[in-house]
């Protein structure tokens, strides 16, 4: 990825220091987790562990400490960020690893197989600056995203200067069910010199966090009435219990005759976040002191946990479930069981089959955990750091956030591979370089009924690519004078091949000469551009010939 590092002249030398630097372990570009080794001065210090294999710090120890950081910070409990530390103590058991309260009890549920884990992890308290180590202080600050997780703030002072880095973990500008966002009032001025900060939706823009929940359980409710059970595949900690707690109180479901079941490692996280109530926003705990958070047999809609016992009964009629990612979908969709709709989170990845003993219909939809485009560039226009290294996403997404001219203009941006070591010299002059190409020029050629676009080799360098050619099909569009082409994903021809089917006689999206790849692109269609169910309907129908 691109380094703007060497946009400094050699005559900023002296203007400069190097006392700050970042060396990725990882970066989670896939699904290898997040580890940052930061070094301020003489201190080291670890950011996050998400690596199932901790090999590589093995390999990178202090031959004076024999370790590999000095101390370890945890953002939060997720896997991708903290599945590597109980490895990490046991082979390194005097590194200390630190995090906030709530993380601290939330750790064990990433190693749910083991009977017994020890307490390894220190909790420290939020807003309150901790000297850890001479000249070295760290804040925590609340990030939004799950309960406990935080952006991490490191100070170090010297005789000469000081210097701040801000490491952000997955953080969340808007209030959710459970978690109530981050502040920037509280970050605002405090003269961050170097901001690493998460990119995983990159440049895109997302509707209003309740607009993406009363579009989930208005889909939901529609599948319900039609007689449909529906299975919500989710991570054991956050979004099963942001769904949950969408489910209980949404108007959609409040005093309906429906069971909601939950299964696996997402029950466990349930039990989780019910010890931790006192840690949840005022307004969780008020709805907490009149009826349970969680489960409740007593009070429509009713949420149980799935017994071996009931197993053989779901799905006969129609109910919801929320399971695991990792979980095998066919012990659910079984062929003696009703139609079912599989709803996938975006930017999860969940292995689904095309075939189930059940008739189903797979659809994804959108209900963020992390900031969109706008939130991560309004808080570096709050923070106004010299250094912003972007981490967690895909490399064509950080590629993108690190091109915004916006940026480019005002910050030194970085986007690190893993295993390469970032110097963050602190200097007054910047000279800006040349933006990365985004634009690539080719060549049309009309023949009769065929036509030809050629592009140059170099497009296929963008990781993106496989991405959009991965089934060799696409769309293409008008708009206003240009031309937009968009690749067909294999979920979404999966999508149009479903088992859901739609009575060829009936006015509908699905019958409609608008309609494809399940989005409409009739311009006078009241839902034009946007994603439809094959069952939907507007008064701009053309019945497709």
């Amino acid at each position: 990825m691109r380094d703007n590092l060497s946009a400094y002249s050699q005559a900023d030398t002296a203007e400069t220091s190097t006392e700050l630097e970042c060396f990725p372990y990882s970066v989670q570009h896939q699904d290898e987790g997040v580890c940052l080794l930061v070094r301020m001065g003489p201190h080291r210090i670890l950011l996050d562990c998400g690596l199932a294999d901790i090999s590589s710090l093995q390999k990178n120890v202090s031959p004076s400490s024999k370790l590999p950081a000095d101390l370890v910070l945890v953002s939060h409990a997720h896997p991708d960020h903290a599945r590597g530390l109980l490895s990490l103590h046991q082979v390194f058991p005097s590194l200390p690893i630190c995090a906030s309260e709530v993380t601290s009890k939330l750790l064990p549920l990433n190693w749910l197989e083991q009977e017994k884990i020890p307490q390894f992890c220190q909790a420290l308290p939020l807003r309150s600056p901790i000297e850890l180590q001479k000249g070295l202080v760290v804040e925590l600050f609340p990030a939004g995203h799950l309960p406990g997780a935080v952006a991490i703030l490191l100070t170090y002072t010297t005789a000469q200067r000081v210097y701040k880095v801000l490491y952000t973990g997955d953080f969340f500008l808007s209030n959710s069910r459970l978690v109530e966002g981050l502040r920037l009032e509280e970050l605002r001025g405090s003269d961050v010199n170097v901001l690493i900060v998460e990119g995983t939706y990159g440049t895109s823009r997302h509707p209003h966090r309740r607009h993406q929940e009363n579009q989930l359980a208005e889909r939901i409710n529609r599948a319900i009435a039609d007689g449909s059970s529906v299975l919500l595949p989710t991570p054991a900690l956050g979004l099963g219990q942001e769904l949950l707690m969408l489910l209980r109180s949404h108007h959609h479901f409040t005093g309906r005759d429906l069971d909601i079941w939950v299964d696996g490692a997402v029950a466990r996280g349930c039990d989780a976040y019910l010890e931790l109530l006192p840690y949840l926003p005022s307004s969780v705990q008020n709805f907490a002191r009149h009826q349970p958070l969680f489960w409740d047999e007593r009070v429509r809609p009713r949420v149980r946990r799935l017994q071996t016992e009931h197993r053989n009964q779901i799905g006969k009629s129609p109910c919801i479930i929320l399971t695991d990612i990792a979980a095998d979908l066919s012990q659910y969709c079984r062929a003696e069981t009703g139609h079912w709709l599989i709803l996938l989170p975006e930017k999860i990845d969940v292995s689904v089959r095309k075939k189930y003993a059940a008739p189903t219909t797979i659809e994804s939809y959108l209900l963020a955990q992390h900031s969109d485009g706008p939130g991560t560039t309004q808080l570096i226009h709050n923070l106004r750091p010299q250094h912003v290294v972007f981490v967690h996403g895909s490399a064509a997404y950080l590629a993108d956030l690190t091109s915004l001219e916006e940026l480019q203009n005002r910050y030194h941006l970085h986007s690190p591979l893993a295993g390469t070591t970032v110097e963050l010299p602190i200097g007054d002059t910047f000279l800006q370089p040349a933006a990365p190409e985004a634009n690539y020029q080719g060549e049309v050629t009309e023949l009769d009924t065929v036509i030809n676009i050629s592009l140059p080799d170099t497009i296929t360098g963008d990781p993106r690519w496989r991405q959009f050619a991965d089934t060799g099909l696409i769309e293409a569009r008008w708009q206003g004078e240009e031309l937009v082409l968009r690749g067909l994903t294999p979920r979404e021809l999966l999508n149009q091949n479903s088992d859901r089917y739609i009575i060829p006689d009936v006015d509908c999206c699905g019958t409609c000469r608008h309609q494809r790849g399940q989005r409409c692109w009739n311009p006078a269609s009241p839902l034009y551009n946007f994603r439809v169910t094959l069952e939907g309907y507007c008064p701009a129908f053309e019945e497709n010939q």
